[in-house]
């Protein structure tokens, strides 16, 4: 079983690749590169962590991207999450919440969809992993999380559009903060 994190797919969302200046010609070309790369690299035993956001504005719902992706999800909600209706979405995820706490390569993490300031474990190393700025380099939340390598940002648009292991997170936040 391997873990994967993965924040701000929007599924559905046309106007997305507009804003994060997304290299897809149309939301259907997204959304199934999307798709294909999480079944690519996720199995059915492995956990996959969506940090919010996961559809917005999509034609199709949830059900219908959460039936083509493989593994055991957990949803931390974001902003955009206001889709999930419990009678019809629990069933696809393991758990659902706001924020969570795990252990992962031997290191203590707290997942939320917005960059914190501080979270459970600060003073002690813990990694907080969160979604929400996408690839924008402006705003004090990219400038607080730019001075702190500790706070990994999941967003597919800094993360080749998959979810990712905790090294390739980390690898892939040391490369984004650099150029």
């Amino acid at each position: 079983m391997q873990r994967y994190y993965i924040a701000d797919p929007h599924f559905g969302h046309a106007n997305i690749i507009h804003m994060t200046k997304r290299p897809f010609a149309t939301v259907e070309a997204m959304d199934q590169a999307m798709i294909d790369a999480w079944n690519e690299r996720v199995t059915d035993e492995d956990e996959v962590y969506i940090i919010g956001d996961l559809i917005y504005r999509s034609r199709f719902t949830a059900g219908y991207y959460l039936s083509q992706l493989k593994g055991s999800k957990h949803l931390i909600l974001g902003n955009h999450d206001k889709w999930l209706k419990p009678e019809e979405h629990h069933h696809f995820f393991e758990s659902i919440s706001h924020i969570k706490e795990l252990t992962d390569e031997g290191k203590y993490l707290v997942l939320c969809h917005y960059p914190l300031a501080e979270w459970p474990g600060f003073h002690r190393n813990s990694l907080h992993i969160f979604g929400h700025i996408h690839n924008t380099r402006e705003g004090d939340a990219f400038r607080y999380y730019q001075g702190n390598t500790r706070m990994l940002n999941a967003g597919v648009d800094i993360n080749h559009y998959a979810p990712v292991r905790l090294q390739e997170l980390i690898d892939n936040n040391e490369k984004w903060r650099r150029e």
